[in-house]
């Protein structure tokens, strides 16, 4: 019993819980984010592939050549790029802590955006004035399937942008709006990369069957 007592003025032992690793704030956003890029990779490949199979079944209908005014296309494309380039001054604003200059840029940013949607809109209007409609052949389909649906992306970055601009506006620059800016930062990018790939792969390439 005695040697099961403890002496006078002795402290009963300590014991020290295992600390949880230290994951730094907001890196399981980045990861989630970066997992999403990787399935909408998946879908765009698919649809490429899509189009790939079917780009050349025109049903007796009209070919690129009938449908594609490059310079319209072209300066598109120029909206789109305009608007990674001032995406990418939003950026720089933002690690200098400028809210105004980051809301400005972010600004310019969606009305680049804004246009390129009504330009395509204009497009996917004349095409179908001209009867080429995705019902009229296989080609048509693939071709509204790939080309909406990096659209419908883009508009959901507008939307996105938005929202952003209005937290940064209550807000400021918190921790947690510069990652949200860098997420859609990822995402703009993104956007860009794979219209360069449509307007090579669909356009460029369509006008030489």
């Amino acid at each position: 019993m005695a040697s099961q007592t403890l002496s006078a003025g002795t402290e009963p032992p300590v014991f020290h819980l295992k600390e949880e690793p230290h994951h730094p704030e907001g890196s399981s956003t980045a990861l989630g984010f970066w997992i999403y890029l990787m399935s909408d990779c998946l879908i765009f490949a698919i649809l490429f592939a899509v189009y790939a199979v079917l780009g050349g079944n025109y049903a007796a209908g009209p070919a690129p050549k009938d449908l594609f005014d490059l310079n319209l296309v072209a300066l598109n494309t120029a909206m789109l790029l305009f608007s990674s380039i001032t995406y990418g001054f939003a950026m720089l604003a933002m690690a200098k802590g400028r809210v105004g200059g980051t809301l400005a840029w972010l600004g310019l940013t969606g009305l680049f955006g804004l246009a390129f949607i009504g330009i395509e809109l204009y497009e996917f209007a004349h095409l179908i004035h001209l009867g080429a409609t995705p019902q009229r052949s296989a080609f048509l389909s693939a071709f509204f399937a790939l080309v909406g649906t990096h659209g419908l992306h883009v508009s959901f970055g507008i939307l996105w942008l938005v929202t952003l601009m209005v937290q940064v506006k209550r807000y400021g620059l918190i921790a947690a709006n510069r990652r949200r800016i860098a997420c859609l930062s990822m995402f703009w990018h993104f956007l860009d990369v794979i219209w360069i790939g449509v307007f090579t792969f669909v356009y460029l390439m369509g006008m030489l069957r």
